[in-house]
Order: C-alpha cells, then sequence, then structure tokens
C-alpha cells in the first residue's frame, strides 16, 4: 500500500544522509526524516510524497538509538550550521565514513576500492577559523547576528556557536553593543534596502591573529572607526579591520572593494610550516588542523622524492602546492583567479619557495602552455570545488600522461562520477582516505590516489605489512583463515567466514556454490558491519584477489 501525505508511520532509521537526515524505508520506498539517528524506531509524519522517496518530520521517539547524545546547542536543530549535533561524534565519522564507501562502490562503480579508517578531528568544535555571520532586523527592531535556518534565507539569532573560537564571541558581542549605539540598519534582502548585510570574522590559529570585517550595501556604516576602537579594546589579536562593499542585489556574500579603516588589509597564519597571508577574499580551509592532514596525505600520495615537476590545478592560493615545494622539482600552479593568483606568487615569495610558478590560465591554456615548453607534469593534484571537475578537465589532466593524480575532493558525489571518467582514460583509483574538515555538518572531504601502474607501496601508499607473514602458496589467493589472520592482526578485528564470503561475493570472486547459505528458507543473515567489510577490502587487494 502506498504511503500518502499526512500519513503516520512507525519505521527503523538504517542510515544517515549527506544532509544530516535519517532514512528508513515503508515498504521499500525510502523515507528521509531530520533529526533522527542511525537505529531509532521513530513514529513519522509524512510531508511530501514523490516518485521514489518521501519526507518525513519526528512525531515521536519510540526507541532512541545508541548514538543519541545531548546537542549541548539552544539554536540546534533550528539553526542550519550543525547537522549532527543529535549524535556522537563516533557515529558521525562512521556515517561520513560510509557516505564515501557507498559513493565510489555505487556510484563510481569501484566497490573493492581499499578506502581507509575516516580521519576524524582531535577537536571536532570551536574549529572554524571563518564565520560569515548574516545581519537582519529582529521582531522588536534590534540587530540580530546568526546564521540561516536549515533551506532558508530566514536567521536564527546566535548568541554563542560551538563551532567558533571563543574570540568570534568577543567579537559578535562588541558589535552588538556597538548597533546599540550607532543604530545601523540591517540589510532586507528581500527590498536590497538597509545597509549592514554580513559580519565577516578570521582567525589565524597558528599566529592568533583576528580580522573583522564589515560587509556594507554602500561605502560604509556610521559609527565604524568607534567599532574598530572597542573591538581593539576587547579582542586580543585584532590585526584589521576592514569594509567590504556588496551593492548587487545577490547571495554572495562579498563584493570585490575593501577598504581598510583600522589595522593592516590582511592576518597572517602558519599552516604545515608554512606562513599565508589571507585577506578577506583569500580561500583559506576553515579547518587549520585538519587541513595539515589533509595536505601530509596529500603529499604522500603524490610521492615525491625531489625530481618531479607537479602541476596543481584549482591552486588556489597555492596552498596545497606550496607544501609540497620542498620535496618537488617544480611546483606548477594553475588558477584561473587574478587575485588568488598574486595571493600565491605572494605566498611563495614571503616563504622563500623559488620553485614554486603560477600561471592565471583555465585547465586547456596552461595544458598547450605547458606543451609549448615541452613540460609534462609527473604528478598532478587537483582540488576542484563542490561540482567537481569538469568533463574536459578529466580528459585534459589524463591527457598530460602523468606518473600519479592526487584528487583531492569535497564531495563524495562528485568524485565517485569523475573516478569513474577517470578510470575509463586509465587512471584507476588506488586507495581513499576520508578526512573530516567539518566537524558536525554533513561535509566530508576524500584523497584518492589514481595512477596507471602499479604503484611503490613503500613511496605513495598508506600501506601496513606484515614481514613475518608466510606469503608461500598465495598464488591463487589466501584462505578465509589467512584472511582471518590479516583482518585480526591488521586491524584487530575478527571476522567471520560469513562475512568473507559476503565481501568476496560484492567483489565478484567465487566463494563457492552456496557457501555459508542458511538452510531455511526465512533466515535473516546478519550483514558484515561497515568497519569489517573495510577491513575484509583491505586484505583481499593485500593477499591481490581484489
Amino acid at each position: 500500500m502506498a504511503i500518502v501525505k499526512n500519513q503516520v508511520v512507525d519505521l527503523e532509521i538504517t542510515g544517515l544522509t549527506s544532509q544530516g537526515s535519517g532514512v528508513g524505508r515503508v515498504d521499500g520506498m525510502a523515507v528521509f526524516v531530520p533529526a533522527t539517528a542511525q537505529g531509532d524506531v521513530a513514529r513519522v509524519r509524512i510531508l511530501k510524497v514523490a516518485k521514489n522517496y518521501a519526507f518525513g518530520k519526528l512525531e515521536q521517539l519510540i526507541k532512541p538509538s545508541g548514538d543519541r547524545v545531548p546537542s549541548q546547542c539552544e539554536q540546534f536543530p533550528r539553526c542550519g550550521g550543525c547537522l549532527t549535533r543529535h549524535i556522537s561524534y563516533e557515529a558521525e565519522l562512521r556515517a561520513k565514513e560510509q557516505q564515501v564507501r557507498d559513493a565510489l562502490g555505487r556510484i563510481g562503480g569501484f566497490p573493492c576500492l581499499e578506502i581507509l579508517p575516516i580521519i576524524g578531528a582531535d577537536q571536532p568544535d570551536h574549529y572554524r577559523n571563518k564565520a560569515q555571520i548574516p545581519v537582519t532586523a529582529g521582531p522588536d527592531g534590534s540587530l540580530h547576528l546568526g546564521f540561516y535556518a536549515s533551506h532558508s534565507h530566514r536567521v536564527v539569532d546566535c548568541k554563542s556557536c560551538l563551532l567558533q573560537p571563543e574570540c568570534f564571541q568577543r567579537v559578535t558581542d562588541t558589535v552588538r553593543k556597538w548597533a546599540g549605539q550607532f543604530h545601523p540598519q540591517p540589510y532586507d534582502e528581500a527590498a536590497h534596502k538597509g545597509k549592514f548585510r554580513h559580519l565577516y570574522v578570521r582567525y589565524g590559529e597558528g599566529t592568533g591573529e583576528v580580522m573583522v570585517c564589515l560587509v556594507v550595501n554602500g561605502n560604509g556604516l556610521k559609527g565604524e572607526r568607534e567599532l574598530a576602537q572597542m573591538l581593539q579594546e576587547a579582542v586580543p589579536g585584532l590585526k584589521s579591520v576592514v569594509v567590504n562593499s556588496n551593492r548587487d542585489r545577490t547571495n554572495v556574500i562579498l563584493g570585490d572593494k575593501c577598504r581598510v579603516v583600522w589595522g593592516q588589509g590582511y592576518i597572517t597564519d602558519e599552516l604545515c610550516g608554512l606562513k599565508f597571508k589571507i585577506s578577506p577574499l583569500s580561500f583559506y580551509q576553515v579547518n587549520r588542523r585538519q587541513a595539515e592532514k589533509l595536505y601530509e596525505l596529500a603529499g604522500r600520495y603524490a610521492g615525491l622524492t625531489g625530481d618531479e615537476i607537479v602541476l596543481d590545478l584549482y591552486c588556489g592560493t597555492g596552498t596545497i602546492g606550496l607544501t609540497m615545494a620542498s620535496k618537488a622539482k617544480e611546483i606548477i600552479g594553475v588558477e584561473i583567479v587574478e587575485q588568488a593568483v598574486a595571493d600565491a606568487k605572494e605566498n611563495a615569495r614571503n616563504n622563500h619557495i623559488e620553485n614554486a610558478r603560477f600561471l592565471c590560465a583555465d585547465a586547456s591554456s596552461a595544458a598547450e602552455q605547458l606543451a609549448m615548453e615541452g613540460i609534462n607534469p609527473d604528478v598532478i593534484v587537483l582540488d576542484p570545488p563542490r561540482k567537481g571537475c569538469s568533463s574536459q578537465m578529466v580528459e585534459i589532466a589524463a591527457g598530460m600522461n602523468p606518473k600519479r593524480i592526487v584528487y583531492v575532493s569535497c564531495d563524495p558525489a562528485t568524485l565517485a562520477r569523475d573516478a569513474r571518467q577517470f578510470a575509463q582514460l586509465g587512471y584507476l583509483p588506488q586507495q581513499a582516505v576520508p578526512v573530516d574538515l567539518f566537524p558536525r555538518t554533513g561535509h566530508v572531504e576524500t584523497v584518492v590516489l589514481l595512477s596507471k601502474g602499479e604503484i611503490d607501496s613503500k613511496k605513495v601508499r598508506v600501506e601496513f605489512s606484515l614481514e613475518d607473514m608466510d606469503m608461500s602458496g598465495f598464488q591463487k589467493g589466501a584462505t578465509y583463515e589467512q584472511i582471518k589472520a590479516y583482518v585480526l592482526e591488521k586491524h584487530g578485528l575478527k571476522v567471520s567466514s560469513l562475512y568473507i564470503s559476503q565481501i568476496k561475493r560484492k567483489c565478484g570472486l567465487d566463494v563457492g556454490q552456496n557457501y555459508n547459505l542458511s538452510k531455511k528458507e526465512d533466515a535473516k543473515v546478519p550483514q558484515c558491519p561497515p568497519e569489517k567489510e573495510a577491513a575484509i577490502m583491505n586484505a583481499l587487494k593485500y593477499f591481490q584477489m581484489a
């Protein structure tokens, strides 16, 4: 029987989407329910029914999941900044790792790809070094500073945020106090009236430097110099107060023109032992500590020995390429945004890096120029935006015939799509690692190594070696007992023959007729948990069976 709008159903939540919603099934139809957790048994009211799925609202929690925790945030879930405050961080990491596995397996067509466990954050709170805070008028006309509610432009007034460092609250408290004296007119997005659009704050965690930027529908605000004085007194490490002019009727936060009110027009931060200049318009990863782990991993996959030419496409301000420069022969960064290229060149000069150069061009123009110079990159690094690479970009990168391609992705679905096209052009994914740069949100980064030939595991792969294991007789694959021993020694997990057979079937490997199948027609066969599936897949690749 088909479900209909306003129907109330009971269902078990069996997974989480990238948007933080739980998903269960009613008569085979997927139902997405915000604020639920995997393992919940929930009473849900159906709000919308599409052809193959439905959306629902949690009416009653019949049996809570063991993953549930108190949110510790007054604004959750009204504020759209966080999606997973209702579950433990460990559960969030499991869900994100599974998203990457599902995307690469189902969309990409790589069910047997070795995917290492997700790299979580040591500090899942207070990690953001950038905040773009919309400004609006409250019901009483007072200034509201906060974040957009999920899937809307309705601002939820937030006095504090668990994702931000303590210095950001000092900034917002000071701005609220200043607004009580000077009464700036908040921007009305619908009417395109009012002046104060956004409060934009940046923080150099490695240096302690703070920048405050006022985004204005005009040239400035009354009392901006007084605000700068109040911020100097309240915010340790303040280095810059800037006005950004954005007169356009747009959802884009920043305009092109900046004016310094006080201090310098930038701050600096330290990343991977290098110093980077950060202006209001500069791209910089919002989680510095996790970015260092991400870049270190990308550097390992690049497998540099000092003789390689590295082409860094989508280089932005040069952060990834510059962190690899000390181990490369030459770094060539390519970026289409002129200001980003200028920042990248300055970052190279400030860090005394002489083997890096940057081209302001698209990929096809850069490839043509390098070909004219007789340069063939040994390694290509790709760090595209959320939409992934264009089909042309994939063809250009593969056409340069590098030894390795390191793909840094911020969206598992577009990563899987691009990896599939790279595979069709001869570049197969060798290994992938999810990295959580954005705890408590639905986003997850992934680093993937692609290559044509056999990879030197000592130089590139993040691999575990069992040197004392007897490898004799493995020519035709390992036995179930050998796989169990490998998984136990490397991962500390005990796996059953049933689980091994399930994963072998996924990989198209022979497991023998009716192996480990129950004789009961209605028997419920336990399914291999994700962490054990990953460990078994790792073993199959180790024994060269998949």
